[in-house]
């Protein structure tokens, strides 16, 4: 599974709560502005676990986008470094948004959230199961989740994931298989793979040629 990389702007949001980022893929950066001095104790608890995975960066200087520059530096220096990482920004601030924006052109998936709570691995484990959209019925009934999570939020865990991806998508079935397979801690049967895949050609996100590729409407 790629490294999904979490920048937390800790200027803008103060997360209480970070053991569901605790996984081999997921690597944490806390960025804390030049005054801020200390971190709350539950939160150097939720991170000591993580070891080298988790760290802290105090910015330099007391600049209105301080903070925002230090993080998109970093995006940088990681993207270099990996080509198939991952980011979420965790902040409020829309600031970020047109960088984000720009990116996503060049084939970096950012994303900003507004939360921890809100990245699509954590949302994708929560054991509530939401109703079943009736237009997916025919694929998804085919499904009997072995991640104790609905068909409804796996396709929206996988959408999230291939739009993040800009330019990157994969564009075979066995790619894209391969892709979706990696989201999910347990291996997925080839029939949910059908399925998955299958609702995803229903949500006209994606078409399968003749000759098995994946392609992508021109807006995705």
């Amino acid at each position: 599974m790629s490294t999904n990389y979490i920048l937390i702007d800790f200027e803008n949001v103060q997360p209480k709560e970070l053991s569901d980022l605790n996984a081999e893929h997921f690597r944490i950066i806390v960025f804390a502005g030049a005054s801020q001095k200390k971190v709350p104790i539950a939160l150097a608890n939720a991170l000591q676990p993580m070891g080298s995975r988790a760290e802290y960066i105090q910015i330099t200087g007391n600049g209105p986008n301080a903070l925002d520059f230090h993080i998109a530096f970093y995006i940088g220096w990681f993207a270099k470094q990996d080509k198939t990482a991952h980011f979420y920004i965790i902040s409020k601030d829309q600031g970020f948004d047109p960088l984000i924006k720009h990116l996503k052109a060049k084939g970096i998936p950012v994303k900003r959230l507004p939360n921890v709570s809100s990245h699509p691995l954590i949302v994708s484990s929560n054991k509530v199961k939401p109703a079943t959209k009736p237009s997916d019925a025919n694929n998804i009934s085919l499904i009997k989740s072995t991640n104790k999570k609905s068909t409804s939020e796996k396709i929206k865990t996988i959408i999230e994931n291939l739009e993040q991806r800009g330019a990157k998508k994969p564009r075979t079935i066995k790619t894209l298989s391969n892709t979706i397979n990696s989201l999910f801690p347990n291996k997925l049967s080839d029939k949910e793979l059908t399925a998955l895949i299958g609702a995803l050609q229903n949500k006209k996100f994606i078409t399968v040629s003749d000759l098995k590729k994946v392609l992508y409407p021109i807006n995705k």
